[in-house]
């Protein structure tokens, strides 16, 4: 596609759900994965492990991708490799290493829930530690009403959970905190690079690092078998297409334009756990609506403010 149909709206608006979707689709994926390849939820090396092995096969896919669409092999300049270093350590490893051992300590309805306050969070990111942007009353009230739904979905019949798993929803939310930090990193560092240059190769480095850990730490896959397989292949198509996608439209587009999206993910997320997982109680439940309802008006306030 050139630049000029990359800008037009329905097309900005089909991509950027597909990303959408196809980031929602991970949670069910995960923990469908862990099934298929014999993860326990305690195991956490082979989460790790698992979650390694996905990356540098999405890295691989990333940099096909780019250097197909770009007819020329895709390499880093010399001077971005320290960029790229930085966020393989914050967008994969750190990220992706609680998201994986969150997602085996709690359900797929609240993961997605909760993983919505990347959003939030990397607004006040964008704030208070990059100072791309400033405080409004519109982005307070959305951050509000983001967390206000991260609070309900941890509701008990008690009220407040307040032994809140770390290992479950705390790995979770810092998880999302990564993600918000790296978003701000790709802002800064795409100016001088590719931004799918960096998708790429940060993807394979921190999945090899994090495959290499996983190994040391003991940790084992088994069942591989065809439906196992293409499942870890479409784990790293998640990341490899999305974020290539994605990326492209950040680069043609204004941001705004392209973010205000992303109130469909944790809907996604939501609905595709609800079908694959069977959470069906949890994700159409009052509670589970009131708390869907709220952080996707948080994120949908956000972005319009961001226009």
């Amino acid at each position: 596609m050139n630049k000029n149909t990359l800008t037009k709206t329905p097309v900005v608006c089909a991509l950027a759900i597909l990303c959408c979707i196809l980031w929602g689709s991970a949670t069910p994926s995960i923990k469908i994965g862990y099934e298929l390849f014999n993860i326990a939820s305690g195991d956490t090396a082979s989460q790790i492990l698992f979650a390694g092995i996905r990356f540098v096969l999405a890295g691989i896919l990333t940099i096909l991708f780019g250097s197909l669409l770009s007819k020329k092999t895709l390499v880093p300049k010399k001077k971005s490799i320290p960029s790229i270093v930085k966020l393989a350590m914050v967008q994969t490893i750190l990220q992706y290493v609680f998201f994986y051992i969150g997602h085996a300590h709690t359900s797929g309805v609240k993961a997605a829930i909760i993983n919505g306050s990347n959003v939030f969070l990397a607004i006040l990111f964008a704030v208070l530690i990059f100072k791309y942007e400033k405080m409004t009353w519109v982005k307070l009230i959305g951050c509000i009403s983001g967390f206000l739904g991260i609070v309900i979905i941890n509701l008990t019949g008690n009220g407040i959970d307040m032994n809140m798993s770390f290992l479950g929803e705390g790995a979770i939310l810092i998880s999302a905190a990564a993600y918000a930090l790296s978003s701000g990193m790709i802002k800064k560092y795409s100016q001088e690079e590719n931004p799918v240059v960096l998708s790429g190769y940060q993807f394979f480095l921190g999945g090899a690092v994090m495959t290499a850990a996983g190994l040391i730490a003991g940790g084992r896959i088994t069942g591989f078998t065809l439906n196992s397989t293409l499942l870890l292949i479409y784990l790293a198509m998640i990341s490899s297409v999305a974020y290539t996608v994605w990326g492209i439209l950040l680069k043609h587009n204004p941001v705004g334009k392209v973010t205000v999206f992303g109130f469909t993910n944790p809907m996604f997320g939501v609905l595709l756990s609800a079908i694959f997982l069977g959470e069906k109680n949890q994700a159409f439940g009052i509670q589970g609506l009131i708390a869907l309802v709220l952080v996707c008006f948080g994120i949908f306030i956000i972005n319009k403010a961001k226009k």
